[in-house]
């Protein structure tokens, strides 16, 4: 039997106040992410009809980051349903089932979303998430009827000892029949103690009118909302164990997992061994067989086959290392290819550079890849030999097999299985350090 079509309205309003930020709440991040779009790729999962995001005025930068989902302004911040009443237009005709969430809950899965639209489709007019926390808290509570169907959801400063003592705390999150969801919000009042229009104030309202309402119930961790920097870190914690189980689960050794960072999009082939105290932002494939040793620093960057990164090393965006190819201790590679086999070992920088296969880069060696005003190219041919402390100056070629005598500047071509030295002739005083050394001390007995 065919499911009745979906569409959701998540609510992005909030200017986080409470975190001291210039940045809306919603575009803070966890791994890596903004929360919207934690929420809207979550919510993808479900192949929504419609998807509509309400912001505050002037607050383009939200409905950027969420596109393609049509943008709607709440005027002004008088609550929770007058915030959904502003997706009201793009919503004109629509009577599939209506989900209600919020940006600033980040944790929440498709599921979790699935088991409220099934709860509509099952005839409930409305569904309320409901969650059971471990502590204290002012979230409102959830007041069911003998049956366990919500009766009413009554806000902490609304509500007195008796309904503060139950044990399922609203969630705020919601899922409506859209052929009843408007005409519900339109009646809510704002007779409470902030003076707002609660979208939690439609489930006695259908109660009053005879319909049914259902309850469901997640962990609170997956409920979690978000309104100031100690519940970001909370969550960021949260969502960190998330990806490193998923990391495990791709088949990846982590010695210390609670000190590896992830991002949301990283990428792990099987049997790759991460070292601790590593830092992976967005945009990072690390294939089979690699090995991460500690202390380094991915972003944008591809890890092949077999291939060594580490300790300490750095890779930027653009960085692709080839398969069993080794990037040691203190290199930085950025916007560069190395191919098979190449070995960078340490305190190198690679940028905007191709290395050729088997191609040994000394230890010292860099890339002078900027005039001041453009990037260059560095190319660097297979099994090419450059010698430690050797500066190759951009736009600049080393041909397959040639080798660069170390400490030495090359600002020309090589061609391929050739000699370059480029260094100053040695010029030695005999006894110059000691007669400058007598000399000194003169001078210093002088000036006493």
């Amino acid at each position: 039997m065919a499911r009745r079509a979906l569409a959701a309205v998540v609510l992005a309003a909030g200017r986080g106040e409470r975190m001291r930020s210039s940045v809306p709440k919603a575009l803070h991040e966890l791994a890596g992410r903004a929360m919207v779009a934690h929420v809207l790729d979550a919510l993808a999962e479900l192949s929504p009809e419609r998807v509509v995001c309400v912001t505050g005025p002037g607050m383009e930068r939200v409905a950027g980051a969420a596109a393609p989902a049509e943008a709607a302004v709440q005027p002004e911040p008088l609550g929770t349903a007058h915030a959904v009443l502003a997706a009201k237009e793009a919503l004109a005709g629509f009577e599939g089932i209506v989900l209600v969430l919020f940006a600033d809950t980040p944790l929440l899965g498709a599921g979790t979303m699935r088991a409220l639209a099934d709860a509509v489709e099952g005839g409930a007019a409305v569904a309320v998430l409901g969650m059971r926390a471990a502590a204290a808290n002012e979230y409102g509570r959830v007041v069911v009827d003998a049956a366990g169907r919500p009766e009413a959801i009554v806000e902490w400063r609304d509500a007195g000892p008796e309904v503060r003592a139950l044990p399922v705390s609203n969630a705020g999150i919601m899922a409506a029949d859209g052929a009843r969801l408007f005409a519900l919000l339109e009646r809510v009042g704002r007779d409470n103690a902030r003076g707002e229009y609660y979208l939690t104030d439609i489930v006695a309202l259908a109660r009053e009118d005879g319909l049914d309402t259902a309850l469901v119930e997640a962990p609170e961790e997956e409920a979690l909302g978000i309104n100031s920097r100690a519940e970001l870190a909370r969550a960021e914690a949260l969502m960190q164990q998330r990806l490193r189980a998923r990391a495990f689960a791709a088949g990846v050794t982590m010695p210390m997992p609670e000190t590896v960072y992830l991002s949301h999009d990283t990428r792990f082939g099987t049997d790759v061994t991460v070292g601790p105290h590593t830092v992976f932002l967005p945009g990072v494939t690390v294939e089979d067989n690699a090995d991460i040793r500690a202390f380094c620093h991915l972003e944008g960057a591809v890890v092949r086959s077999g291939a060594r990164v580490g300790p300490y090393a750095r890779l930027r965006p653009g960085a692709d290392v080839g398969p069993g190819a080794g990037v040691g201790n203190f290199v930085e590679v950025k916007n560069a290819v190395l191919e098979a086999g190449v070995r960078a070992n340490h305190l190198a920088y690679i940028g905007d550079a191709h290395v050729g296969a088997g191609a040994n880069i000394g230890a010292g060696t860099i890339t002078c890849n900027y005039d001041g005003f453009r990037k260059h190219r560095t190319e660097i041919g297979a099994g090419a030999f450059i010698g430690s402390n050797s500066a190759l100056v951009a736009p600049v070629s080393v041909g397959p097999g040639a080798v660069v005598g170390a400490g030495s500047t090359v600002s020309r071509n090589v061609e391929a299985d050739a000699l370059v030295v480029e260094r100053a002739t040695p010029t030695e005083r005999k006894g110059w350090a000691a007669r400058l050394r007598m000399r000194r001390n003169r001078q210093s007995s002088d000036g006493e």
